[in-house]
């Protein structure tokens, strides 16, 4: 054994029950019995909880916490969260980190991740005993500052009795607070890439000592733009080290890093990856509905739900968040998106946690990384840009064993979406409607004349994406909307409807002024006008009401 392999694989005889249980380890590729005294073997307990290892001597899951030899007040603390079980990739992946073994784990959102690499991680920095003043020992990259702060929250509440430390780094907020933590010694830095690397480059804070390395949602950093920095942080860290590597999706872009930054990892799968899969406790309701009819329904979806109920709506654009939040305040809904300052945000998220404004009206890019697991409902207001972001946003519920209901408005304008929405509601054994099927019969497009829609090039055009291949080889990928060879009636140009707004809501209704063509950025959030063109569409009464009250 290599000297660095005694510094990073953790004596499993330091922790009471573990010996006995990793000794147990068949030779045969981990098909061991599951630790804990489940009748259960390796094998049985991964098919039923759909999870599959790809690896050498791979140990057998951890079916209980007791099981685990945690220290006590770390066990304590996990009951009194009112956790009875580890969840599927808790079980599998906390003794193959405890091993100090590379990961690659794919598993949805909500399947207990956070806790997943944490704990291991606890267990490496009472093991190491490294001064903290003189840097960190774990390190947590995540693509957003609100996931950070709560993987930050995680680590807090569940390493506070052993005494461990934790800061996190994150832009939108002063730096100097920041570094004041760093200086007084911190053994886990959670850190979004852009932020770190600041940090890095005025030299305040060293990684020399990091040993154990989590990229957490690596899908979502790569999809952000994050590849550069999280490589250049890379080589900040020691090459001995562990590195876990959690990610929702196993696209090419995914695969291409951990194959570069992983060594000998054990991957371990929730599910399968071969698809995209929705979250089988959520209920999905489609439901085909013409723009005008949109907020009406929204109304009536929110007056059907038990008072207090956490609920996010999800809009398409800023300027949509902020004027149904307004329309929604009989609601207590409050708006989140890229344009908020981060006291903002914090304010607003603060508000719903606590129940003060149930309802949220957020953008992909604002609620991306949210980690709330009470949240019973989540509406798609607008359809996003493609089934990924779609399974995403629905898997804001349904967290943590608990079941969630999501609502969807899909349109004309969406067609182009109808077959992958329906293979990922198949998958997860849910309502199709037939109007959906129609439209994917009919290659998108509803089998009726387009009264919203003039006869154009779709929704967004064809999207230009990150490669040729595309984000996970779905659609040519996520890239921009782009102008169809007609003006297309984008989900923004709905209107007032046929009365049923109150008066005091502005002529323009609940829409976005009309465009005959916009040119879409990467960033859902943001949108820049592009050039009128010269001809103009058939266009209905409601559309004519619309373009005469911007005149």
């Amino acid at each position: 054994m290599t000297g660095m392999e005694e510094e990073v694989k953790p004596n499993l005889s330091q922790y009471q029950g573990l010996t006995s249980s990793v000794s147990g380890v068949s030779s045969a590729r981990g098909h061991g019995s599951v630790t804990g005294g489940s009748n259960l073997s390796g094998d049985a307990y991964r098919r039923q909880h759909e999870i599959t290892v790809t690896g050498d001597e791979v140990p057998p899951p951890f079916s209980s916490f007791e099981s685990t030899g945690f220290p006590s007040e770390l066990l304590r603390e996990v009951h009194n969260a009112g956790f009875s079980a580890p969840t599927p990739i808790q079980a599998q992946s906390w003794p193959i980190a405890l091993q100090g073994r590379d990961i690659v784990a794919i598993a949805k959102t909500g399947s207990g991740k956070t806790l997943g690499y944490l704990v291991p991680g606890f267990m490496h920095i009472k093991r190491c005993g490294n001064d903290s003043q003189m840097g960190p020992t774990v390190l947590v990259l995540s693509p957003t500052r609100e996931l950070a702060t709560q993987i930050q929250d995680e680590a807090q509440k569940f390493g506070g009795s052993s005494r461990i430390t934790c800061t996190c780094l994150y832009g939108g907020a002063p730096k100097g607070p920041q570094l004041r933590e760093i200086e007084r010694g911190v053994d886990i830095v959670v850190a979004t890439p852009g932020r770190l690397n600041d940090i890095l480059e005025m030299r305040r804070v060293s990684l020399q000592q990091v040993s154990y390395l989590v990229l957490d949602e690596a899908d979502r950093m790569l999809d952000m733009g994050f590849e550069p920095q999280i490589r250049k942080i890379v080589k900040e860290v020691p090459t001995r080290r562990q590195t876990l590597m959690y990610t929702a999706t196993w696209p090419r872009e995914v695969r291409k890093i951990a194959a570069d930054l992983l060594v000998n990892p054990v991957q371990v799968n929730i599910g399968n990856i071969d698809e995209l899969v929705a979250n089988k406790s959520i209920t999905q309701n489609v439901e085909v509905l013409a723009p005008m009819v949109k907020h009406r329904r929204l109304e009536q979806i929110l007056r059907s739900q038990e008072p207090g109920s956490k609920i996010i709506v999800f809009c398409s654009t800023k300027k949509m968040c902020d004027q149904l939040a307004r329309n929604l305040s009989q609601f207590g809904a409050a708006s989140i998106h890229g344009d908020k300052s981060q006291a903002d945000r914090d304010y607003v998220l603060g508000q719903f946690r606590s129940g003060r404004s149930p309802v949220l009206v957020a953008t992909d890019v604002a609620a991306r990384g949210l980690d709330i697991k009470d949240i019973r409902v989540v509406i798609n207001y607008d359809f996003p840009t493609g089934v990924e972001d779609y399974v995403h946003r629905i898997g804001r519920t349904g967290r943590a064993g608990a079941t969630g209901l999501a609502f969807t408005f899909f349109g004309d304008q969406d067609s182009k979406h109808a077959s992958d929405l329906i293979k990922v509601l198949e998958g997860a054994n849910q309502q199709v409607p037939a109007e959906l099927r129609e439209m994917a019969s009919r290659g998108g497009g509803m089998g009726r004349p387009r009264r919203w829609a003039p006869s154009s090039g779709g929704y967004d055009g064809e999207r230009g994406g990150r490669t040729d291949s595309g984000y996970g080889g779905r659609d040519g990928g996520r890239g921009g909307r782009g102008i169809s060879t007609s003006s297309s009636w984008h989900e923004k140009s709905g209107g007032r409807g046929y009365g049923h707004e109150s008066s005091d809501r502005n002529d323009r209704g609940f829409h976005d002024s009309y465009d005959t063509g916009r040119s879409r950025s990467r960033s859902p959030d943001r949108f820049n006008s592009a050039s009128g063109r010269d001809h103009s569409p058939v266009l209905s009464f409601h559309e004519l009401m619309m373009k005469r009250n911007q005149q």
